[in-house]
């Protein structure tokens, strides 16, 4: 009978690898995430024309409160991460949070279902500038509706990863190879989930009212954690190990005491865990750089857990300072990616929408990306990675932060073309007397379609291979973390996004107060293919800072395929296993 050192069933049993983790149980984290997508990415895509129709604000407000939407459904993964890692098990940390996510959408369908709490219609005919503003306690209403949201889905994007992440054993070769697969995976869950949102919930949101499409976003999110609760018996979990945060603390804290310490010439002074000490932490041996660190691990006769630090917490701290510049940079380098799916609505709200006789919503248009998102998650995760794999000896076919600059360089794409589609949409208002327009342009909205590939195989290389680097290259203890790290980027750059916008409209107003690039709600007066340029030069410095960083990183874990002790080749079981 197997069994996979560290971890421990739902009965705090060693776990028996037959019976528990492997693809059975990841199914049932694929379904959570799948449904719990498929309500959030139709609300981050869509709920810009829920702003700007039902709650009338103008283009830079209802921007920036999607976008910081779009922030904190990321930022809040990191304190359900540290519950996680620190004091409760992933599972619970989920099953605690969870329900807050659909009181979320709850409060919202009430809004959206009582005319008295939101703002009244505007007349027929009436200008979209002079239509009553969200405000007041209507306004707290709907920012405690979109807030709680976050709350609940924070802890799941947190810990799902990690989770899945722990069903598979890496010194395994099947294993190590399916564990590969599962972060493509669970891309794949949550495109699909994109998919089924922005077909059938951003279909019922604007034909059957909004107040019926939260309503099914609450469903949905319902169901995928019931059917995820189904696989508690499945699940192989990691104990929590305290508080990395204080642990990483303590080194900082000893360190800078000891630093007029000298090191010691031989490195097994440095006070080391003990293997019966270990429980369910990873025991990290010491690596050269970062030395004044070293300092921490010195015995200097006081005891204590602040002095002298181990070894291995030493070299946690090392770990997440070496992530440092990487998550700098891809913050950077994600900064256009909320902004672009923001402005590209918009602007599809006044394009001719017709597809034959039938009209379609702009936000629906994220179908045709996601499911060449889903295509080629496919055909590289059963083609193009095998054929990599046995070409450059990678588990992956690439290493991680190779994988993350193919999509760096998709955006800084993106965002080129998105400013030329709209300097062309523009033109076509102008030609046609219709500046002051909020729709009915003649131009296909399907010129947009080109900007959506790119940003689709942004999610295809950067959305996993951030994904798996910040997982893989965390320790056992801080696995939650390493995967909040990642959605931080995301929210990080959400929020700087919308700092940008504020800042490109104050930079770029008259003396007169008028005249910012996204002021207004009429984009065909903005200067949106500008603010588009302006991206676009920030992205291609923020991609050479992140490949300056890149090439310097030196990884943790080695990403080479495992093999077999007996034959020095893949076992067999594993190549049937690709």
């Amino acid at each position: 009978m197997g069994s996979s050192s560290g971890l421990v069933d739902w009965r705090g049993r060693p776990v028996n690898t037959r019976r528990h983790g492997g693809v059975r149980a990841s199914i049932f984290i694929h379904a959570l995430v799948l449904l719990s997508n498929a309500a959030n990415i139709a609300n981050i895509l869509n709920l810009v024309s829920y702003l700007r129709n039902e709650m009338h604000m103008d283009v830079a407000r209802a921007s920036t409160m999607a976008s910081n939407f779009f922030a904190a459904l990321q930022m809040f993964s990191i304190p359900a991460a540290f519950l996680a890692d620190s004091y409760i098990k992933r599972f619970y940390t989920i099953l605690i949070f969870g329900p807050i996510e659909i009181l979320g959408y709850i409060l919202l369908a009430v809004q959206a279902h009582v005319p008295s709490l939101h703002p009244p219609s505007c007349n027929p005919g009436q200008q979209t500038t002079t239509c009553e503003s969200l405000h007041g306690s209507n306004l707290s209403l709907l920012l405690l509706g979109l807030y709680l949201i976050p709350i609940g889905d924070g802890a799941a994007r947190a810990c799902l990863p990690a989770l899945g992440g722990e069903q598979f054993n890496k010194s395994d070769p099947v294993e190590q190879r399916q564990e590969a697969s599962f972060f493509n995976w669970y891309t794949f869950a949550v495109s699909t989930g994109g998919f089924v949102g922005l077909v059938f919930v951003v279909w019922v949101e604007n034909s059957k009212g909004w107040d019926i499409g939260f309503v099914v976003c609450a469903l949905c999110v319902l169901l995928g954690m019931l059917i995820w609760i189904a696989g508690f018996p499945f699940y192989r979990n990691q104990l929590p190990t305290g508080s990395p945060i204080t642990r990483i603390l303590q080194v900082l804290v000893a360190a800078f005491k000891k630093r007029r310490v000298k090191l010691p010439e031989n490195p097994s002074d440095l006070k080391q865990i003990k293997h019966d000490e270990a429980s369910a932490i990873e025991i990290l041996h010491r690596t050269q750089g970062f030395h004044c660190l070293d300092k921490a691990a010195v015995d200097t006769g006081k005891t204590g857990a602040w002095s002298p630090c181990s070894i291995t917490q030493v070299e946690e701290t090392k770990i997440i300072l070496r992530m440092v510049p990487i998550f700098l940079s891809a913050i950077l380098g994600y900064i256009p990616v909320p902004l672009i799916l923001n402005f590209t609505v918009q602007q599809g709200n006044t394009m001719d929408t017709r597809l034959g006789s039938i009209r379609i919503s702009p936000a629906t248009l994220f179908v045709i990306p996601t499911v060449f998102q889903m295509v080629i998650l496919v055909v590289y995760d059963r083609f193009i990675v095998p054929f990599l794999r046995r070409i450059t000896g990678y588990v992956g076919g690439v290493t991680h932060l190779q994988r993350i600059a193919i999509g760096f360089l998709s955006t800084t794409v993106a965002t080129g073309v998105a400013a030329l589609v709209e300097i062309k949409r523009k033109k076509v208002a102008e030609d046609n007397g219709l500046m002051d327009a909020t729709s009915g342009i003649p131009i296909s909205v399907f010129w947009l379609t080109v900007q959506f590939f790119l940003l689709g195989i942004v999610d295809v290389t950067s959305f996993v291979g951030l994904l798996e680097f910040f997982y893989s290259e965390a320790s056992m203890g801080m696995k939650s973390i390493g995967s909040s790290i990642f959605y931080c980027i995301l929210g990080v750059s959400a929020w700087l996004g919308s700092l940008l916008i504020q800042l490109a409209n104050r930079v770029t107003k008259h003396r007169d107060g008028t005249g910012g690039w996204l002021d207004g709600t009429n984009l065909n007066r903005g200067k949106l293919d500008r603010f588009y340029g302006l991206l676009a030069v920030l992205e291609l410095l923020s991609l050479f800072i992140y490949v300056f960083f890149a090439r310097r990183y030196v990884y943790r874990n080695d990403q080479k395929v495992v093999v077999d002790e007996d034959n020095k080749i893949p076992s067999e079981r594993a190549i049937n296993a690709i």
